[in-house]
């Protein structure tokens, strides 16, 4: 999904491999977040305490004696505040005597980040009936190194690292980047250690029968006062207000199950996790540890998951992306006026324009995708005021799908990158390979993608409907007309009529990419094809070839470049999963829409309750687990928010805010819910309680009236 294909990253760690992200667990606050493995390490292989897009610890581990202590648990909080990590001694010696025996120390580490800086307790107690002598060492490092290095990119060269600089209780690392910008960061330890230098730290606890030994250290950018017990209770009080605050926005949700709920929860912590406040509003990051920044593409399809029961995130989304819209051509960028923004990075590489991605645009379907969000946030809260200031920036972001979208005048919307420092592939699966001919042949550009049309008709829909609301008739025919003219193409030239389904792409040359991959289910998402082409594309999508019994592939197997284990080609990504699965509500379907959400529910339940970006596309076997994408981002916005969008289609539920109507349509409730309750749902001004349960085997919808309120069942 991004600038550097994940599937061909290496690290600069010990191994060369990033690790799985189900070995590794993750913190954020703001624009810091922290990657370690299960013992609390960090070993620089891919993880690390990240500050701006710049590593400012890449070294971090506890031994106990000489090695490291055993493992027995390590978990992040339900509220994604804590991490914590316990372990136990291996043999130590006794002071002049023979070695203990392992077992005797629980060692705990525990750790949260608030106002972008580590906190860290580590806690041993003595569970024998002597005096232990238990040598502690933390080992330390940082190397400044860009996101992208970490990521595998190479450097000609790099600016200067300073000598790290030891005092009494604390180590300063420092680097002058070669943009002359001067980065630090500060390790500082409640006590002062028996011995300090530039790379590590040692104690020596002396600790009694049941005896305990507390150690606080912080770690930031800047220094500040000794790391205390006071200190470290107080900055967590603050850290979990902050996370209870972030969560309690939008309706709650709460079924009859207790798996189900922790999937809801969970999933509901990680996009607050994520979600960091930005001058115009809360703002949804991608994804930890690659994509930990503002994307326009992810955090629009989030809001759209979250849209029904939250909205209020949108409005922060449509408004920073109207901030940073594109004002000139560069190829560089690939960017044009109006052109809504892919991402932005805050590292020495961008800074130095070594990658384009200080500020990218090359995404082409950011820019209609911003306008479908902006037409459906309307429809849904009533909140023209917000159209009315962003009236501006959807004129030019319509008037560059129209003036730049099409570049060779097909009447497609299509991309081709301007330099070969941006991005080859430019929808949503953005890697090298994930765009063919059916025999495999890569197409040459410029390529109209069989989504971004839809993406793009919804966004001439959503601007007639605004258009009309603003009192502008003519602008809204004119706009509806285009819709039906890009419609009528979609259908002529993307169909294939020998196999019921649409492919994938046209290329440069007219030729269609006649590939079935699970693209097409999008459309259905914005309701383009026709009623009966619609439920062939439903029905093709629920077949072996697409479903896999823990999600829909990509791509289907069979087709050229088919391989379960790529990043596009062949893997599920439960957000892609999640717009089929609206889609097929929209055509009708309800059978699979219940089938696919059990299935994504029990490929949660494998990963902890926690959806990754994507995993591998094997098909289900029994008794056997999903398989693990090796380096996946954990947590991921869109994946998160992927159980909202399907429970919607499971619900039935659409809310127009502007009539203060709520219609639902043949309602169902996920495999194993016989209950389910959504409270405080905003409709306009007002808010309404609904209740959906199993009364023999037919789901019944009850509701308290609310004046001003209508509710619709179908």
């Amino acid at each position: 999904m991004d600038d550097l294909a994940p599937d061909t990253l290496t690290s600069t760690g010990e191994t060369g491999e990033a690790r799985s992200p189900n070995q590794l667990y993750a913190l954020k606050d703001r624009d810091t977040f922290m990657v370690c493995d299960a013992f609390g390490d960090v070993t620089g292989e891919g993880d690390g305490l990240f500050h701006n897009d710049t590593r400012i610890l890449s070294r971090f581990r506890l031994k106990l004696g000489s090695a490291k202590p055993s493992l027995l648990s390590a978990a992040i909080g339900q509220d994604n505040v804590f991490f914590s990590s316990h372990g136990a001694n291996q043999a130590l010696p006794f002071p002049g005597g023979p070695v203990g025996p392992p077992g005797i120390l629980h060692v705990q580490r525990r750790r949260f980040l608030w106002d972008e800086r580590l906190y860290e307790k580590i806690s041993i107690v003595n569970y024998s009936r002597d005096v232990v002598l238990a040598p502690l060492t933390l080992e330390y490092g940082a190397d400044f190194r860009d996101m992208f290095e970490v990521r595998g990119a190479t450097r000609p060269r790099r600016g200067v690292v300073r000598p790290p600089v030891c005092d009494g209780r604390s180590v300063r690392f420092g680097y002058e980047g070669l943009d002359q910008v001067e980065r630090a960061s500060i390790m500082a330890f409640s006590d002062a250690p028996w011995r300090i230098g530039a790379q590590k730290a040692e104690f020596m606890c002396s600790l009694n029968p049941e005896g305990h030994f507390e150690l606080y250290i912080e770690f930031g950018a800047h220094g500040g006062p000794i790391p205390s017990r006071e200190r470290f209770e107080d900055a967590a009080i603050r850290a979990r207000w902050d996370m209870r605050r972030r969560r309690r926005h939008g309706a709650r949700l709460r079924s009859s199950g207790r798996l189900f709920n922790e999937w809801l929860d969970r999933s509901r912590s990680d996009i607050a996790l994520l979600t960091t406040r930005l001058e115009t509003g809360p703002y949804p990051y991608a994804g930890i540890p690659w994509f930990s920044t503002a994307f326009g593409r992810d955090a629009i399809i989030t809001c759209l998951q979250l849209l029904w029961f939250a909205p209020g995130l949108a409005k922060g989304v449509l408004t920073y992306l109207a901030a940073h819209q594109a004002e000139e051509v560069s190829s560089f960028r690939d960017a044009a006026p109006g052109k809504i923004m892919h991402e932005t990075r805050k590292g020495e590489m961008p800074a130095l324009g070594e990658v384009p991605f200080a500020r990218y645009y090359g995404g082409v379907d950011t820019t209609p995708l911003f306008i479908v969000l902006a037409g459906a946030y309307a429809e849904r809260t009533g909140d023209y005021a917000l159209i009315d200031a962003l009236w501006p920036a959807l004129k030019r972001a319509v008037g560059w799908i129209e003036r730049f979208g099409d570049s060779n005048g097909d009447g497609l919307i299509d991309y081709a990158r301007g330099e070969t420092s941006g991005l080859s592939n430019q929808g949503w699966k953005d890697s090298e390979d994930s765009v063919f001919h059916a025999d495999g042949r890569f197409p040459k550009g410029p390529i109209a993608l069989i989504e971004v049309q839809g993406y793009a008709f919804a966004a001439f829909k959503a601007m007639g409907e605004l258009a009309e609301h603003r009192g502008d008739l003519e602008a809204a025919h004119l706009w509806r007309d285009r819709a039906e003219r890009l419609r009528i193409a979609v259908e002529e030239r993307f169909w294939m009529a020998d196999r019921g389904f649409y492919g994938i792409a046209i290329d440069g040359a007219g030729e269609l990419c006649a590939v079935e991959g699970s693209n097409p289910g999008h459309l259905l998402f914005v309701g383009l094809p026709a009623l009966e082409r619609g439920k062939a594309v439903a029905a093709r999508l629920l077949t072996a070839g697409f479903s896999t019994g823990w999600g829909l592939r990509t791509l289907a197997a069979g087709e050229a470049r088919f391989n379960p284990m790529s990043y596009h080609n062949g893997s599920v990504w439960p957000h892609d999963t999640a717009l089929c699965v609206q889609g097929l509500a929209n055509y009708g379907e309800r059978d699979g829409v219940v089938r696919l959400m059990s299935h994504m529910f029990e490929t949660a339940a494998h990963f902890e309750m926690r959806l990754p970006e994507l995993f591998c596309g094997f098909p289900r076997g029994a008794g056997e687990p999903p398989v693990a994408y090796p380096v996946a981002c954990l947590p991921q916005a869109w994946a998160a928010g992927a159980v909202f969008m399907m429970l919607q289609a499971c619900l039935g539920v659409k809310i127009d805010g502007a009539a203060r109507r709520v219609e639902i349509t043949d309602p169902r409730l996920p495999i194993g819910i016989d209950r389910l309750r959504v409270e405080d749902l905003r409709v306009g001004p007002h808010k309404i309680s609904l209740v959906f349960e199993d009364v023999d085997g037919k789901i019944v919808v009850r509701w308290p009236p609310v004046d001003g309120v209508e509710v619709v069942v179908r």
